[in-house]
């Protein structure tokens, strides 16, 4: 089986290094060695280490390179949406089979993709794009499909993670725990795709096209960062016995009209100690599939890194190569629910929020007020002292008020009237709380 190598960084290196040195267990695994034909690069000159290829093989011609006739299975390691996208339906149409890492890709226009693969007849796996070495998409769209899935939560963004861990852990701000992470390799130079939420969304949207068989695409995901998390929130959150996660939720539901829906949704969100997912620390991914039958799934591992990305890349090149040796494809997308998105404001949610108020009598009542103008109950009111620390503001207190759970477009209307009532300095915080809390 001939591969064409698309891209040749920290996870296409990887992916040759284990080729060579697996080889043989490779070849038995689908019935034929795997060679590697070409590998398309920006560069051919640049210094790659001591990779286990003929130099020959390298060229800068990629669309030449995967519209070779001895090209079986085309990988693509580049990223992003063009010119990889060109590449990859190039190849798709010509019946090859194509193995990718690249979220944003499938997220953005992943239609495209499997309607080239339809017509061109090859396969289209793409293990890695979700997760790294987790064996993730894999079982949704195989394992589960005799069964109904309802929810799927998960960590999928090690960045963030890694991040937040290290506040709650040693109590420091957002700025000091991604200084840390940059300089441990965890975060880019620009870490605005991990930070703000874009790779989680991405994420989101391949996981919920799969679980509820239905195209979502990246704009259909409502998309929040965490730079907006303090070290207060963290503490807050200690002391509901929580811990902060930034969370890609993608559940089933029912819009007014009885019709059912799905909502895909990224967030930071309190999430009780005694969840499964509260326990994933450092750079670690996981993600927690809820079924009708089978129940609840736990998926737990390495999000990221060369290694890990290339061993789930190099599983599915097995897949695809002894499909193509059986002369036989995977089973195609499964798009036909079809089912609507549903908007945020109607996401059923909790939220906790933090109000820097005017400490004398009424206050609590009219806050409560608030509240119930909106039809959004309250769960829990916690009082401090005076919070503020600012002068002339010796009689502010902080209130800490946990709601139960109500549409969100409700919660954040209250929000919204909180920050204009009188008795109301400032909402210090507003942060929505996920699971059993």
């Amino acid at each position: 089986m001939r591969v064409a190598l698309l891209g040749c960084g920290t996870v296409g290196s990887e992916v040759v290094r284990l080729l060579h040195s697996q080889s043989a267990d490779l070849a038995a695994r689908i019935g034929a060695p795997l060679e590697i034909a070409g590998i398309a690069v920006r560069r051919i000159g640049r210094d790659r280490g001591e990779l286990p290829v003929d130099p020959a093989v390298f060229t800068a011609d990629p669309f030449d390179l995967v519209k070779r006739d001895d090209i079986d299975v085309v990988v693509e390691c580049v990223g992003g949406i063009e010119p990889a996208r060109s590449w990859l339906v190039e190849a798709l149409r010509a019946g090859k089979s194509v193995v990718t890492a690249n979220k944003a890709l499938l997220a953005e226009d992943g239609g495209t993709l499997h309607d080239a693969a339809a017509r061109g007849g090859g396969d289209l796996y793409y293990e890695a794009a979700v997760a790294g070495a987790i064996p993730l998409l894999r079982p949704l769209r195989e394992s589960l499909h005799g069964d109904r899935v309802t929810q799927v939560t998960g960590i999928v963004n090690g960045t963030t993670n890694f991040i937040l861990s290290a506040m709650d852990t040693t109590g420091a701000g957002f700025a000091e725990a991604l200084a840390e992470a940059t300089d441990l390799g965890y975060a880019e130079a620009d870490p605005t795709a991990d930070v703000e939420g874009f790779d989680a969304a991405a994420k989101a949207a391949i996981l919920a096209s799969l679980a509820f068989h239905t195209r979502v695409g990246a704009a259909d995901v409502h998309r929040e960062g965490i730079t907006e998390v303090t070290a207060a929130d963290v503490a807050s959150a200690k002391a509901m016995g929580c811990t902060i996660k930034l969370l890609c939720i993608a559940a089933r539901g029912t819009a007014a009209d009885g019709r059912e829906t799905v909502s895909v949704r990224v967030h930071p969100a309190m999430i009780p100690l005694t969840h499964p997912l509260a326990g994933v620390g450092d750079a670690f991914n996981a993600v927690f599939v809820e079924a009708e039958a089978a129940g609840q799934l736990m998926f737990y591992g390495p999000g990221a890194g060369g290694a890990p990305t290339a061993s789930a890349v190099l599983g599915d090149v097995v897949a695809v190569s002894r499909n193509r040796l059986a002369g036989v494809r995977a089973a195609s997308e499964s798009a036909y629910a079809d089912l609507p998105v549903r908007p945020m404001g109607e996401a059923l949610t909790r939220y906790h929020i933090s109000l820097d108020v005017t400490d004398r009598p009424g206050v609590l009542a009219a806050v409560a007020g608030v509240f119930a103008e909106h039809g959004v109950s309250i769960a829990t009111v916690r009082q401090g002292a005076a919070g503020s620390g600012v002068a002339g503001r010796d009689e502010d207190a902080d209130l800490v008020i946990v709601t139960h759970v109500a549409p969100d477009a409700a919660l954040a209307a209250t929000v919204q009237a909180l920050r204009g009532l009188d008795a109301v300095r400032s909402v210090a915080s507003v942060l929505r709380v996920e699971g059993s809390a």
